[in-house]
């Protein structure tokens, strides 16, 4: 059996019964360790599960597949995945590529950003498309995540924005030159966030991110706990000016507020907010919110 096990989003013990049973049968169980992190280190995971752990990189896990395959038509082998497996499309793939193998395959779900962003007062079913925010560098600027956001404003929803990191990444002259050199780890602030979001803005004019009259909620750790999580709610432009450390730790989240906000939604999230009385300003003259 080849399980794909999602770890939740926090720490070793927000594993599922099912989870640790499942880990705790199989001969093998790899640690996937670039699309998402958690906020403890591989051996605290090694001690609660009571199992080593063997890294799975992304070219392990993208381009040597058959490697962590090997033998699960007759042993149980196990990929642990940060929040839940159907997370990122990897995880598909290698679904996908065990059944083209007749490998026996089951999927355990966990929490993961993608439903526990409701912890900021947002309802989970006003949320339209959920995009992805890559750092720009100074010859590749994408904007194409302009597109959802802007089909998502269109119908009123919340669109959830995970930011980039880049974790065993190589840098454009070593990849060319085959060396496999890797630069350090790095994780996408917020106010990095908000400033390529309003240049794109600038450049597309489509009104959908005005700094200034565009609600939105930052989320770090989500599911961390009072040390670890932190909410954080403002205009981008207020988002914008905060210094780094008010947003916490990464990971980070950004969700761009639709223009259905209801009234509660605004009420509960204003707790979090930087300015409640701009906050609720805003929601009431831009949002429509009527708080009476």
């Amino acid at each position: 059996m080849f399980y794909i096990i999602g770890l939740g989003l926090s720490d070793e013990k927000d594993i599922t019964l099912r989870g640790l049973e499942a880990i705790r049968s199989s001969t093998r169980v790899y640690l996937e360790a670039y699309t998402s992190i958690l906020i403890v280190q591989k051996e605290r995971l090694e001690e609660f599960y009571g199992k080593p752990l063997i890294l799975a990189d992304r070219d392990m896990v993208e381009s040597e597949s058959d490697e962590i395959l090997r033998d699960a038509h007759t042993q149980d082998v196990a990929l642990l995945v940060v929040g839940d497996p159907f997370g990122a499309t990897t995880h598909t793939d290698i679904l996908l590529r065990a059944r083209a193998l007749g490998i026996s395959t089951r999927v355990i779900h966990n929490a993961s950003i993608m439903n526990a962003v409701g912890a900021c007062g947002l309802q989970l079913y006003n949320f339209g498309q959920t995009v992805s925010l890559v750092f720009f560098t100074d010859t590749w600027r994408p904007d194409s995540f302009y597109d959802r956001v802007r089909e998502n404003a269109d119908l009123g929803m919340h669109t959830l924005i995970l930011l980039d990191i880049k974790v065993k990444e190589q840098s454009e002259g070593n990849l060319a030159r085959g060396r496999k050199i890797y630069e350090p780890p790095r994780y996408m602030s917020i106010p990095q966030a908000v400033a390529q979001l309003a240049e794109v803005e600038d450049t597309r004019q489509g009104g959908v991110l005005v700094p200034e009259r565009t609600l939105a909620i930052a989320l770090s750790r989500v599911g961390g706990g009072p040390g670890d999580e932190r909410i954080v709610c403002g205009t981008l432009a207020q988002l914008r000016e905060q210094p780094a450390d008010v947003f916490g730790q990464p990971l980070h989240s950004l969700v761009i507020v639709g223009r259905r906000l209801h009234h509660l939604e605004a009420e509960y999230a204003a707790a979090f907010s930087i300015d409640a009385t701009v906050w609720k300003e805003l929601a009431r003259e831009v949002y429509g919110c009527n708080f009476d």
